[in-house]
């Protein structure tokens, strides 16, 4: 658990660094690191991007409310909306929560009402535009 709390903070961290953070021994964490590739504990090890260095100012989250019947033509539709970074099946008041990332408030508006809201079987959608954004570390425990 130290280990994936550790390489949460800093995936690129070096194992003999890593060592001395933990008190461990280096062959022993590329072992320990290797068997959580292998159980697929890690499934990747990704990067993060500054996103208002490229443009990408706003983010939002955006409910929707479907036709049951079409769900999958939705799910579709949606998946090819450059904009839409995930999409959630929920449970409560919407069906579907989708996350958008855009450069201007204008290309958020044109991706819900000009994109997502002509999907056929899209009956309303409902906008959260985020205005403050707090990460916060993950902490695994035993």
């Amino acid at each position: 658990m130290k280990i994936l709390s550790e390489l949460c903070k800093n995936a690129n961290i070096s194992v003999p660094r890593l060592s001395k953070i933990l008190s461990t021994n280096s062959s022993v964490l590329y072992s320990r690191i290797k068997r959580l590739y292998k159980r697929n504990l890690i499934q990747k090890s990704t990067i993060i991007v500054n996103e208002p260095l490229l443009g990408i100012n706003v983010k939002a989250v955006v409910g929707i409310n479907r036709d049951p019947k079409l769900k999958e033509e939705i799910h579709i539709a949606l998946l090819k909306i450059f904009q839409i970074i995930s999409i959630s099946e929920v449970t409560g008041r919407f069906d579907i929560l989708v996350t958008i990332s855009a450069t201007t408030l204008e290309e958020l508006h044109n991706v819900v009402i000009k994109q997502i809201g002509k999907i056929e079987g899209v009956q309303n959608t409902e906008t959260f535009v985020e205005m403050q954004r707090t990460e916060k570390e993950r902490i695994f425990t035993t």
